[in-house]
Parts: structure tokens; C-alpha cells; sequence
């Protein structure tokens, strides 16, 4: 390890040591700092912050697009990519207060594959159990980092089950992507019994205590998956806020957890599912079409009542995080997850 240096978080008063060689997310992360993120691989810009005081940072690879050249020079950078080489004081763009104490400490585990079945043509449903530890803490909505046996590369996929899943299981809803590195491996190799190497959890998809709000949640392709936690979890702990779940898919082959969603819609009194197809095509489809977004804006006129949150492919999400506040949503009651495509992809 490196030499440690301090850094100060405003405008929360917040302070933590960061080793040189860990990016100042993850120095965070492992002192229960909860700090805004997404990818971790500095293409969402979710982690994007101000250097108060301090020049000396080194940043990895990231997209420009996350941190324009311009930006950099003013001072902005991208915690999950940034590296301390002094001590520094950083002002915090985006921060929630209710979930910047709240950090689970990240944890290595070894996993063995279940089952890795099809749901769609092109969405994998993995199932591991927890080998060492037996158990990992987390919260419904966060995410998993796995190592790509051999390659030195991590891929993040998030979790679909609670924390309460007897057996040390894990679920996972994985996109195949045809030339991904680990869709590669999960399509071809991967097998019942074999043993993978998973760290975790991240993430700050989770849901918000604010029993005054309606939920609405916006998802599509392996966006299922932390939306599905949420889900489970809400119907566990006997929440009965009114929520609504509109899925975008293309075709009818491209749905999944249908049976399960409808026996959502019974078990939680204030829950409706609603998919929607892009591209029907011959298909005997009777529900909603078009875009998500087309279907949210037809359906759902006016959210200023609604916590929003939004996880899928990054089209749907900038869709979704334009359209929302226009139909009421407060800016800061819109919690999203965007995918990103490191190869592959993101959760």
C-alpha cells in the first residue's frame, strides 16, 4: 500500500484517509462512507465533485464525456477514478444525507454457481451461494463486483434477492452481450459448481424511507434486477406504499418474472405492474406500447407526489431522468442506476 493522506468531504464535515493506491471512492467506501456512485468505471459521472483545496490527484482512465478536459481544469474529478497524492478538502455535487453514514463494509467472498438459466433470449438468471463467508451483508438494490476468472477484470452485476435469502444465495439478472468478456464466459464456460470471486456491496440504488411518497419505477433489460430486490424486499417488510412498475421491452420474448410481478401485484395492496412493447410486431399483445417513457408520460401525468427510480440501459435513463421532473418528480427524489458498457457492461 501507499502513502495515506486525508481528505475532507464538505459540505457533510466528513473525513477519511485515503491510500494512494485506492481511488478515493473506495478508500470511502471501506471506512462506511457512503458516497454517490454508479459505475465505477468514470463514465456515469454519479460521483462527480469539486476540489476545494489540494491539486495533487492522479485519475484512471475515464470517459470524457463523464469529466470534459474543461471541467478538469476548473477543478471537478471523478471520485471512483481519483487517486490523493496530498491531503485534500473536495465539495460534494451529489450527496444524500440519509445514506452517507449507512455504508455495509465491503466484503471478498468466493461464490459457487447454482444455476445459470435463460429467462429471455439474451437476459441470464445466475444463482450462486456464499461459500466464504457464509453471509454478506447488503442492501435490496446494491451491487456486486465479479472477477473475470484470468483476465484481472471485474465486471458488476447487481443483486435481485434481499439480504434475507436463506442458504447464502445470490441472485443475478445478466444482459449477454455477444462479444462481452464475462458474457463470454457466463454463455459458454461457466458451469453448475464452479467457484467465482465476488466483492461487495456498492451501489446506492436503495430504497428511501419516505412513506408519504408514491414510488414509480422505471426499468428495462437487466434493470430487472434491482428493481426485483426492491420489490421483494417491500413485500418482506409489509410496505404498502402505492408503486407502480413499468418494464420497457421490445417483444413479448423479451419479459421475464411475469408470474412473479403479478403475484406482487396480490401480495402488495398499492402495487401495479405494467410492461410495455416497443416492437409488438405479430405478437398477441394487449398491454401498453411504445418507448417506457411514452407509457410513463400517457400514464402517469402528474408525480409530485412520487419518488422515481430509474435503472436500465443509458437511452431509457436519460430518457427517464429528462422526462420525470417534467411530470413532477423533485430533482432529488429521482434515484437511478445507469448501465454502463465497459465491454459488456455494467450490473
Amino acid at each position: 500500500m501507499g502513502e495515506k493522506h486525508r481528505v475532507r468531504f464538505e459540505p457533510v464535515g466528513i473525513e477519511i484517509e485515503a491510500d494512494e493506491e485506492q481511488t478515493i471512492l473506495r478508500a470511502a467506501a471501506e471506512q462506511g462512507v457512503m458516497l454517490m456512485h454508479g459505475c465505477k468505471e468514470g463514465q456515469c459521472a454519479s460521483c462527480k465533485s469539486f476540489i476545494l483545496d489540494g491539486d495533487d490527484v492522479e485519475h484512471d482512465r475515464y470517459s470524457t464525456f463523464a469529466l470534459p478536459e474543461f471541467e478538469k481544469d476548473e477543478g471537478y474529478t471523478l471520485l471512483c477514478r481519483a487517486h490523493a497524492y496530498e491531503d485534500l478538502t473536495i465539495e460534494l455535487l451529489n450527496y444524500d444525507e440519509e445514506m452517507i453514514h449507512s455504508g455495509l463494509p465491503i466484503q471478498r467472498a468466493v461464490v459457487e454457481v447454482v444455476s445459470n438459466d435463460n429467462v429471455t433470449h439474451d437476459l441470464r438468471h445466475l444463482v450462486v451461494r456464499l461459500v466464504e463467508p457464509e453471509t454478506i451483508r447488503f442492501f435490496p438494490g446494491q451491487y456486486l463486483d465479479f472477477a473475470v476468472p484470468g483476465t484481472g477484470e471485474t465486471r458488476s452485476f447487481s443483486l435481485a434477492n434481499t439480504s434475507s435469502r436463506e442458504g447464502g444465495r445470490l441472485e443475478f439478472v445478466i444482459k449477454v452481450y455477444p462479444d462481452g468478456l464475462f458474457s463470454r464466459f457466463l454463455d459458454a464456460e461457466l458451469a453448475v459448481g464452479d467457484r467465482l470471486e465476488v466483492t461487495g456491496p456498492f451501489g446506492v440504488f436503495t430504497l428511501r424511507d419516505a412513506p408519504e411518497k408514491d414510488l414509480v419505477f422505471v426499468g428495462g433489460g437487466a434493470g430487472m434486477a434491482p428493481i426485483l430486490s426492491l420489490l421483494r424486499s417491500m413485500a418482506e417488510r409489509g410496505i404498502d406504499r402505492k408503486a407502480t412498475f413499468y418494464y420497457g421491452a421490445r417483444r413479448r420474448r423479451d419479459l421475464c418474472f411475469e408470474e412473479e410481478l403479478r403475484a406482487l401485484e396480490e401480495k402488495l395492496a398499492g402495487f401495479r405492474y405494467v410492461p410495455a412493447l416497443s416492437e409488438p410486431g405479430d405478437d398477441d399483445w394487449d398491454g401498453e406500447t411504445g418507448l417506457i417513457t411514452d407509457v410513463l408520460r400517457r400514464c402517469e401525468p402528474d408525480l409530485a407526489r412520487a419518488d422515481a427510480y430509474v435503472c436500465g440501459p443509458p437511452p431509457m435513463v436519460e430518457a427517464a431522468l429528462d422526462l420525470l421532473p417534467a411530470l413532477g418528480v423533485a430533482d432529488k427524489r429521482v434515484f437511478y442506476d445507469k448501465f454502463t458498457t465497459t465491454g459488456e457492461g455494467t450490473h
